[in-house]
Formats: C-alpha cells, sequence, structure tokens
C-alpha cells in the first residue's frame, strides 16, 4: 500500500459522510474512519444517524443509514454542517443526503445499486447518474460491489459475505484519497472475524483492494492530507459520549472509594452505558439488567441505601416510569445518580434521533415538590467529567441527580485528553458511625450546616437504628409526621438544600467585551453556538456565549450575567423549556430559537439567526 505518484493537496479540514443501506455497515465503516483520523492527531467530531427499526426495507429512504465524520487542523466544534464528500451505497442513500451536499462536493456513488427496481423504490424515473441532474457535483462511479466481488473471486468467498464487504472497499478508498493509516484497520478485522479466517481475509482483501483502486485509478487523480491539529500535550483517544460518560462513573467509584451499583433496563440511547460499565468489575461495579425501568431504579435506590453510589440509566420514556423512586430517593435524600439520554418524544418518538425536550421533566417531573440537582454535559469527552460531577453533589449533599445527555452526544465522537487520576476531585464521603446527639441517640435527619445534607447510616450499624419510607419525615428525628408546619418546614429545607449545591459561576466568552448579545445555551447546543459565535467573531460582528451545565441549582452569577446584555437568545433543541425558566426565574426577556427535527443545529442556521439579531436587534 506504498503511495503513488499522484499530486497531493494539503487540506485544513473535511467533511465525509458514509450513506447506505442499514445492512451496508456505514456506522462501522465511519467508525473505522474516524478511528485511523484520531491516531493522526486531527481534531475531529461525529455525528452517526441511523434509523430506530432493526432492518427497514432494503434501499428505501426509511432505510438509510449514514456516518458523518469532520477532521481538521485546527480545533472543531460540530460534526459539519454540509459534507464535502458523500459516499453513497444506492439511490436511496444519494436521494436522502443530496439536499445537504454543496456545490462542486464530491459523490462516490454505487453504481452496482443503480438498477430501474432500486431507483423507482425511491421515486427516480430516471437515473440521476445519467440525466445531468447531479451536474453541479463532482461525480465519480464506481462499482463498488462488482469490484469487491471480484476482488474475491479467488478467496473462494460465498457471493453473499463478498458483497458484505463493500464497505471494506469504500473505507480502502477513502483511506487512500486522504492519507489515512490503515494498520490499525486491518489490526481490527482480524479481531472482529478472528473465528471466521474467511471473513478475515475477505474483509482485508476489500479493504487493500480499495486502496489500490484508489492508487491506480484516474478516476482519482489526485490524493488529500490534513495535518494533525495542534493539541494541549498529553494522551488522547477518541471516545463517545456513552463511554465517556461510563469512564466518568467508573472514576467516581474509585475516588469515592464506594461500590457503585447501576440498575438498568436496556433502552435506545442509552444501553451502550450498561454494556460498557459491565466490562469494569474489577474496580467495585455491580451491573443489573432489570425487568423494567421501575425495577432498576428501585434496585440503584436501595444500593444507596446500603452504601454504594447507586446508578440507573435511560431515556425520557424510562424517566417517566422511575418518577415515583426519584421522588421518593428525594424524601429519603440519598444519593441516586440518574442518567437521561434524551431522545425525540413524546412517548416513543423517535428512539434514534436526538432533542433536548426532557428538561422540563427533570426540573418539574415528579408529584409534589420533589427539588434534585440537574446538570448537562456540552460534548462527548464532557460526559467523563459531567458524571464525576454528577456523583460529586449526590454524595456531598445526599440528593438524587439528574445527568441530562442526549443522543447526539451520547453517539458522537471526538479526542478525548486522558486525565491525570490524582486531579480527579476526591468523592471520600463518612457514613454515620455513632449516635450524634449528647443524650445517646441517633437522629437521621440531623444536618450538616453547611451542605445541609442528613447523616448516611449503614444499614445494620449498631446504635443507628431508623425509619425510612415514603411518608414524611419529622424533623430531625425522621419519624412519621402529619404535622403541618413540619410538612412545610421538611419542603422548604429539601428545596434549600438544593440551592446550597455550590456550583462555578457561569463563564461568559465576549472576546472584545463589547457585545450587545448573549447566546445562553446548555447541553449539546454548545458546539454548533460556539462554531457560529466563532464565525460571526472572525466576520467582525460582536456576540457573547455562555453554557449552562448546573440547570439545578442555577449558577449564583447567572442573573447578574444576563442584566448585562441587550438581548438574550436561547437555542433550544425543544420549543423553549430553558427559556421559560429564565423568563420567570430572571425577569428576561429571552429570546427563544426553537428546532425539533431530531437533528442537531446546523453553525450555519445559527449563524444566520444570531447575525439577524445582532444587525437588527
Amino acid at each position: 500500500m506504498a503511495a503513488g505518484a499522484k499530486r497531493v493537496e494539503q487540506l485544513d479540514r473535511v467533511v465525509i459522510r458514509f450513506a447506505g443501506d442499514s445492512g451496508d455497515g456505514m456506522q462501522l465503516t465511519g467508525d473505522r474512519f474516524t478511528s485511523e483520523t484520531a491516531q493522526l492527531g486531527n481534531d475531529i467530531s461525529t455525528l452517526p444517524n441511523f434509523p430506530a427499526e432493526i432492518r427497514a426495507p432494503a434501499g428505501t429512504l426509511p432505510g438509510v443509514s449514514s456516518f458523518q465524520v469532520h477532521f481538521a487542523d485546527y480545533d472543531i466544534l460540530t460534526p459539519g454542517d454540509a459534507p464535502n464528500v458523500l459516499v453513497a451505497m444506492n439511490p436511496a442513500a444519494l436521494k436522502a443526503n443530496l439536499a445537504d451536499l454543496p456545490a462542486g462536493a464530491d459523490i462516490i456513488v454505487n453504481t452496482d445499486e443503480f438498477t430501474k427496481r432500486n431507483l423507482a423504490k425511491v421515486g427516480y424515473a430516471t437515473s440521476p447518474l445519467e440525466d445531468g441532474s447531479l451536474s453541479e457535483y463532482a461525480v465519480h462511479p464506481v462499482g463498488l460491489t462488482s469490484m469487491t466481488i471480484g476482488a474475491l473471486s479467488e478467496l473462494g468467498v460465498a457471493k453473499k459475505d463478498a458483497e458484505r464487504a463493500k464497505n471494506m472497499f469504500a473505507l480502502g478508498l477513502l483511506s487512500w484519497m486522504y492519507s489515512r493509516p490503515f494498520e490499525s484497520t486491518i489490526r481490527f478485522l482480524e479481531r472482529k472475524f478472528a473465528k471466521r479466517p474467511d471473513l478475515v481475509a475477505a474483509n482485508k482483501a476489500a479493504f487493500q483492494a480499495g486502496w489500490n483502486f484508489g492508487e491506480t485509478t484516474e478516476t482519482f487523480a489526485v490524493r488529500y492530507e490534513v495535518k494533525p491539529a495542534k493539541m494541549r500535550p498529553g494522551t488522547y483517544r477518541n471516545i463517545t459520549g456513552n463511554q465517556a460518560l461510563a469512564l466518568g462513573l467508573v472514576a467516581a467509584c474509585v475516588r469515592s472509594k464506594l461500590p457503585l451499583f447501576l440498575g438498568a433496563y436496556p433502552i435506545t440511547p442509552a444501553s451502550d452505558i450498561l454494556h460498557e460499565l459491565s466490562k469494569h468489575k474489577r474496580f467495585g461495579i455491580t451491573t443489573m439488567q432489570a425487568e423494567d425501568e421501575i425495577a432498576a431504579v428501585g434496585a440503584a435506590l436501595g444500593a444507596s441505601y446500603g452504601g454504594a453510589l447507586g446508578v440507573t440509566t435511560t431515556s425520557g420514556p424510562g424517566v417517566a416510569l422511575k418518577g415515583e423512586t426519584i421522588s421518593l430517593a428525594v424524601a429519603l435524600e440519598l444519593p441516586l445518580v440518574i442518567v437521561d439520554v434524551q431522545r425525540a418524544g413524546p412517548s416513543t418518538g423517535m428512539p434514534t434521533k436526538t432533542e433536548q425536550a426532557d428538561l422540563n421533566m427533570a426540573l418539574y417531573g415528579r408529584h409534589g415538590e420533589a427539588p434534585l440537582a440537574v446538570i448537562a454535559p456540552k460534548s462527548p469527552s464532557d460526559c467523563f467529567h459531567a458524571a464525576i460531577e454528577a456523583a460529586r453533589i449526590a454524595l456531598t449533599y445526599r440528593t438524587p441527580v439528574i445527568l441530562l445527555s442526549d443522543n447526539y452526544v451520547a453517539n458522537g465522537s471526538e479526542p478525548w485528553l486522558l486525565p491525570e487520576a490524582g486531579e480527579l476531585p476526591d468523592l471520600s464521603v463518612s457514613f454515620a458511625s455513632a449516635p450524634n446527639t449528647e443524650d445517646g441517640r441517633f437522629l437521621p435527619y440531623l444536618r450538616d450546616p453547611e451542605t445541609m445534607a442528613r447523616p448516611w447510616a449503614i444499614p445494620g450499624t449498631p446504635g443507628l437504628e431508623h425509619r425510612i419510607g415514603g411518608l414524611e419525615k419529622a424533623d430531625k428525628t425522621g419519624d412519621i409526621s402529619y404535622d403541618p408546619a413540619n410538612h412545610e418546614f421538611m419542603v422548604r429545607t429539601r428545596a434549600a438544600r438544593i440551592e446550597a449545591i455550590d456550583v462555578p459561576d457561569v463563564e461568559v466568552e465576549d472576546a472584545d467585551e463589547n457585545a450587545r448579545v448573549l447566546v445562553l445555551g446548555w447541553g449539546s447546543t454548545y458546539g454548533p453556538i460556539g462554531a457560529a459565535c466563532r464565525a460571526l467573531r472572525q466576520r467582525g460582528l460582536p456576540i457573547a456565549q455562555a453554557h449552562l451545565r448546573h440547570l439545578s441549582p442555577l449558577p449564583a452569577n447567572l442573573g447578574e450575567v444576563l442584566q448585562a446584555y441587550d438581548k438574550v437568545v436561547i437555542p433550544e433543541m425543544n420549543l423553549g423549556q430553558l427559556a421559560h425558566v429564565i423568563r420567570a426565574r430572571y425577569l428576561v426577556d429571552a429570546v427563544p430559537f426553537n428546532q425539533v427535527s431530531g437533528l442537531p443545529f446546523t453553525a450555519a442556521t445559527l449563524e444566520s439567526m444570531l447575525e439577524d439579531v445582532v444587525k437588527n436587534g
């Protein structure tokens, strides 16, 4: 696979989208290309996009699966708005993605799939490869299927298995085009198909055939290179949000010196956290796949009662089912981390599409006055630190914490700088070990004056017997109480305990300190907002950006920050849930900008909207 004499051009960034049928292996292809790119030291950001159906009808628009990867020689914030290159494995993939392409984009099409039957499935009366409708693009017709079958003809591989290897042919071609290393992909194939030597040989041969095709054909006269990005020194790995969140929980387990228990019921897009955590039993982690969502959170809360760090992972429908037990955790004042990887709703909604519409449920979605802490990571790698922060708050303040990730963050990936273990916060806790009154009694609701947290007493500790349950507790003693004054006191005390949580001030990015418009975001909108604001500043338009990790309690300085600007704009992937909170709490006429398409904002969409706000007020 040595390099040939073809011309090499330097690029600063590229966006590639692999698209095909659900069975064409586009997620695997994109993931391998991303891994190759990470090895070169480029900054990367990815966007997997696939249907919820396990196997939608082949060759149809609902069955199209895609994987977009953006890589560059500088810091990037999003997976890119528009692909520079589209690899379309069939007519459906072409039609589903064509509208996203800018003029001049490269389209590599698998001509073998452009049959009359496949064209008719997606409404093409004539082939777009022949009718001139693609004239504004650089189209590269390649018989990916037939060339793969030909390359494997001497290996004795069944035709069906040979056809399935066409994604490796495409990966080999793109790896050649963009000067990606190939050794890791070869090792990956050897591991993945270790029990099937014939498939190892087939996929390796297909990959090499794609590389060699790029090297020898006249169709591709140029190779491209994207130099490594200038990044902080250290060891990096490519990581998805779900992987980072799971490793953050592992770190919290180690730094708290507590066993960690995960009770979970499989649900898209949170299941990968369960899969990842189950690999780390050696750190004192126990994972349980429960029979339903209610059992999962009940087991997690029981683990916390027994002295573990209880965690449950789910998506929006699961949080709805867990509501009563979360309220029980509020009343018991025990640590519990609830991870909600949001997806498009309501009801089953669109399980593989993204949304930020669970904020209201996280803040208010329980019966009675049941306040708790809510935080949200801003990017895939930030999920690691958000998980540790969720554990810190839960353990320190004896409260449930909802961590609001979403499908975009959970399945997207980016480089993650591995932290030094000693730099992670100390999450050690002290359990109650003796009576806490002068007369030798144990009062389970006698509070720490600083954190307002009650003592955490492990069941079976002599002398610390106390009552638990969902009925209202009497102050200090924890006895059942129907006293009106006590109930009001406990309700207000639980609310005050959440407001007492120590969270950092919100930071504002205002390069020239003369902006009059502030863009306020939370969660995964960080990347598109940041890219849009960066583009506007480069064009000389002043604009400020602030981003919230802590949504309950809100940062103490947020009101002061909001009042410093003439206009506050809040982009969200919902119908304005944070905007409603900001308006109600701070009496600021925040301008919502909302999208609920199942896809993240593009930076271009936000840039256009924000430019209008900055110029016209």
